[in-house]
């Protein structure tokens, strides 16, 4: 008689599966944004609203450079300057999804804007922007929106947020020199659109009459 045969054991239960690697990834992706990214939203937003000069555009710029940032968020290099890279992202959103629109883009010369200060009083070369150290009001926003696209893109990024040469030169994709000229152009402007107004506040005495 043959023995019976003994039943096969029950298979172990298979072990829980670990969790997904993509969700994990996202959620790390999701948490490095919103420590790196999100803090700049109301930077981006300002410099959104000088350069589209609309209230409405610039929430769907600064929307739309979050969505390109997020997705390209693999693509930044932790521990370098997101703020930056972030306002490079803006202003080639900018330039591809918003001055296109315009039917007569901006052209100035640049030849033709005084080489030298109105501004007796801060006759010093101004390398670093000291006047507009001193005066960064909502009048001095008004005469920025009036400047020629390159000029007030570069005067935002400098006075208004505060970036280095470098940081700008980076942003707007120009040498390091085209900036500065750039800056010291745009201030010459603006001190000739300003002057009465920072006579009125007591900024500078103002020439005698």
């Amino acid at each position: 008689m043959t023995p019976p045969i003994p039943p096969v054991p029950p298979a172990p239960p298979a072990p829980p599966a670990p969790p997904s690697g993509s969700s994990a990834a996202d959620a790390e992706k999701r948490a490095s944004f919103e420590r790196e990214a999100l803090v700049h939203l109301d930077s981006l937003y300002r410099v959104a609203l000088r350069l589209t000069g609309n209230a409405a555009e610039a929430d769907d710029l600064v929307q739309e450079t979050m969505l390109k940032a997020y997705r390209a968020w693999h693509q930044f290099e932790r521990g370098t300057n997101a703020k930056g890279w972030l306002l490079t992202i803006l202003r080639h959103a900018f330039i591809n999804e918003y001055r296109r629109r315009t039917r007569h883009p901006e052209t100035v010369d640049i030849d033709a804007i005084e080489p030298f200060s109105v501004f007796q009083e801060v006759q010093d070369d101004d390398p670093q922007g000291t006047f507009f150290d001193r005066i960064v009001d909502d009048e001095v926003l008004r005469a920025i929106d009036t400047l020629p696209e390159q000029f007030r893109e570069t005067v935002v990024l400098s006075d208004v947020e505060g970036l280095s040469y470098e940081e700008i030169a980076r942003v707007l994709g120009v040498p390091v020199g085209t900036v500065k000229s750039r800056l010291f152009r745009a201030r010459r402007l603006l001190q000739q659109k300003l002057y009465d107004y920072a006579v009125g506040m007591g900024y500078i005495k103002g020439s005698s009459k």
